[in-house]
Formats: C-alpha cells, structure tokens, sequence
C-alpha cells in the first residue's frame, strides 16, 4: 500500500511513525512533511492547501490512501476532490469539516440534536457582542469567547471579568487578531469540571474509540497564561468512570454519528471530542475532524493494532469488521516550545541532546518545528519537539519523558514542568 500523508507537525511524525510499521506499508510520501520523518517518509514539495496538485500527485503515483493530518485542507474540500476522481481519503469531506472550521455550524448541530453541551449566543456584530455582555447580569465566575473559524487551536478565551471580555470582542472582532475566524463570534457558558479528550475512528455508521486521552492547553504550569496549540498531553486518561463513558457513546457520539447522517452528510475520518466532565455528566467543548495534536503523539505509541489496516478500513465503511487493542501501558507527551510562542518565536537556534535523549527505553521524539542543516538540528517553529516517555504507570510514563526533556538543550526552550500531574491524580482516586 502507497500512502500519502498530508501534513508537517509533530502528530504527522507520530502518524509517520505507527504507519511505518505496518507490513501492509510499502511506502510513505508526506507533503510536505519535516526533517525530523526522515527515513520513515519520502518528502514531497507540495502545499497542504494545494488541493489540486495534491490530487495530481495522488493520481499519477498511484497511492492507494491519502491519510490527512491538519484541518485547514480538510475545510478546503481536499477529501471532497480525492473521492470525486475515485481516491480514497482518510478524513471527512468538506461539509462535514463544518464541525470545526466552524463553531457556529457544531453548536447549532448541538442544539437541535440535544447533544450536551454549554449555552451559548452567537453575535456577527462588535456592539452587539458588546451590548449583550454588559448587561449580563449578574456577571458569571468566566465567559467563554470563541473565533467562529479555524484560529489554529487559539481562538478561544476564557474571561473573568466583564472588561476582559469587551476588550477580547474588541480585539477579535474589530482588530481582527484571529483574522476572518473572529467576525463571528460564540459567547459561551464557562463549564467547570475536568477536561479531557475522545477521539475515535469513523467510516459514516460505526466509530472505534481511541484510548482518552487529556491535552493541556494553556502555555504555563497550572492552566496559566495563553491558549496553545498544546503543551503536552497523557493517555489513557483515568477520569471517566465506564458509567461515563457509556454516557459519552450514546449521548455524544451515537447522536453525532446519527444528525450528521440525517444532514446528509455522513461522518468519515478521525472524530475528535473534547469533553469537560462536569458534576451534570460530560458536555462538549469542541469537535476537531482530524487527529488531535499533541494527543495523537501520546495515543498512537500504545495502539497494538495495525493503524494503516484501521484506516483502511474506515475509508471502505468495514470498521465493524475491526477491534482496537493497546498496550497496557502509558504515555505522557511534553511538548518543547521556542521562546515567544504562541507569538513571535525566534527560529535557527542550535538543538542539542537529541540523540542522547532518544537512545533511552521507552521514549519517543517526534519533531514539529526543526530542520537540519549543516549537520546539526536547528528550531523551525513554535512547537519544536514532542518528547514522549512510556511507562507501567503514568507516573513513571512521566519520569522518562522528564527524564529525556532534561537532555535536550536549545536557546529559549521553554516546556510545561506540570504535564499528567492531574491524571496522577485521577487514578490515585481509583
């Protein structure tokens, strides 16, 4: 089997990675991929948003599956142009896209389907926006904003006070900080609880869940500072009772899987769920229609079962043929970020230690920002390498991925030191 990933991040490489080892693989391209999936990938010069010379390329090579890795194609309609000339795709058309490229699309779909999840208001106007939080009364503990399209995982802000949040509508709707993903904007109902995610397999009727798994978002230790793309994630995250997880089937996905299908437009690809599992029973926070990053680096590492014969499958509609296993182990991520991200970040910087870092049992290094150039690795984005360590417990999960972080060196590293601090918790509950 020829398979042609799209993408150049770090979940690319874990995808690289577990694709790599199925004998069912006769070859990798990735377009464009990075430096850190050498060996494993045959590069290829193309865009993510070129559509159309993603499918000549598909075309003329002869590849089988075409597995995408971010959203922005998948809103594009790049699975939509694959399967009109007869490809096959891994990831949901354009339409069904919809869930996340837009908030205002995946909470209406809540609402009429009843599908838990916060209240909300929807506003296309600043002084509206406005008008409605200052007279909401009385003031909440927080109010959730949310850019209406794809803001690259940061489109969202948590406001306590009444001020913050006219000056965040300020910023996203008339000084444009989100660019067109923040005219629209969903003011949300703040949820407390724990949060986590749910991804799962889907080929439009049936869906296989992957291990939960819990991200952690914000830049600095203990939830703090600025929404990320991810600092780092852990799995199996342990606080979902299986009462909640029964919840989260019928409730969540089952009801997904069926209003999609009563649109008209059935779900096939990898569904991601982020749920807070609040004291009233899980409730969604989003819906990402593509592999989560960096949860995908802490799941993929435990799944025993062929990951190119899952996808298969799911692009055929015969994933009731098919049962996960995994690993009775876990896993633990901690991404390392440049200096400045999510802003500006410097880049070029010299990387040190990986080598020494990645000769150690049980972890895992997969590259998102770097490059090699003459003959030594350098910075080349804002998330530059996820470490992942693997362990009988999360606990010493957490040890080895610590333990190989501290052995990578480069100016400006900066990293999350809390990461699965509160999944150790979770199953010191138990």
């Amino acid at each position: 089997m020829k398979i042609l990933l799209i993408g150049l991040g770090g979940r690319e490489h874990a995808l690289a990675w577990s694709l790599s080892k199925s004998s069912r693989v006769k070859k990798i391209f990735c377009a464009p991929g990075n430096a850190g999936m050498s060996g494993l990938v045959s590069p290829v010069a193309i865009p993510p948003l070129d559509v159309q010379g993603l499918v000549r390329f598909a075309q003329e090579n002869k590849v089988d599956l075409t597995v995408v890795g971010p959203e922005a194609p998948l809103a594009a309609g790049l699975a939509d142009a694959m399967l009109s000339q007869g490809l096959h795709v891994f990831g949901p058309c354009r339409s069904a896209a919809q869930l996340e490229s837009s908030k205002v699309f995946a909470k209406g779909l809540m609402k009429k389907y009843e599908i838990p999840t916060a209240s909300f208001e929807v506003f296309e106007d600043p002084d509206s926006a406005g008008s409605y939080l200052s007279h909401l009364h009385p003031w909440p503990e927080a109010v959730v904003l949310k850019a209406d399209g794809l803001a690259q995982g940061k489109g969202v802000v948590i406001c306590r006070t009444r001020e913050e949040a006219l000056e965040k509508i300020e910023a996203m709707m008339v000084d444009g900080c989100y660019g067109a993903a923040g005219k629209r904007v969903v003011v949300e109902e703040f949820l407390k609880g724990e949060e986590t995610t749910l991804m799962a397999f889907c080929d439009g009727k049936t869906l296989l869940p992957l291990l939960p798994s819990q991200d952690h978002k914000r830049l600095l230790e203990a939830d703090q500072g600025p929404n990320t793309g991810g600092m780092g994630a852990c799995a199996p995250y342990g606080g979902i009772s299986f009462e909640g997880m029964t919840l989260i089937k019928k409730d969540i996905f089952g009801k997904l899987l069926w209003a999609m299908e009563r649109e008209g437009i059935p779900y096939q690809g990898l569904l991601y769920i982020g749920l807070m599992l609040t004291e009233n029973g899980p409730k969604v926070l989003e819906f990402n229609v593509r592999f989560g990053d960096p949860e995908t680096q802490a799941v993929l590492p435990l799944l025993d079962t062929d990951l190119a014969e899952v996808l298969w499958a799911a692009s055929q509609g015969r994933l009731d043929d098919l049962r996960l296993k995994w690993k009775e182990q876990f896993a633990l991520c901690v991404v390392l970020v440049s200096e400045g991200y999510p802003g500006q970040y410097p880049t070029g910087r010299t990387l040190m230690g990986l080598e020494e870092a990645a000769s150690q049992e049980g972890v895992f290094i997969f590259h998102a920002g770097t490059d090699y150039v003459k003959s030594r690795w350098i910075t080349a984005g804002g998330r530059v390498l996820n470490i992942v360590g693997l362990g009988e417990s999360l606990g010493l999960a957490r040890v080895k991925a610590y333990s190989a972080v501290q052995k990578i060196h480069f100016d400006g590293c900066h990293y999350r030191k809390d990461i699965g601090v509160r999944g150790i918790q979770e199953y010191a509950k138990v």
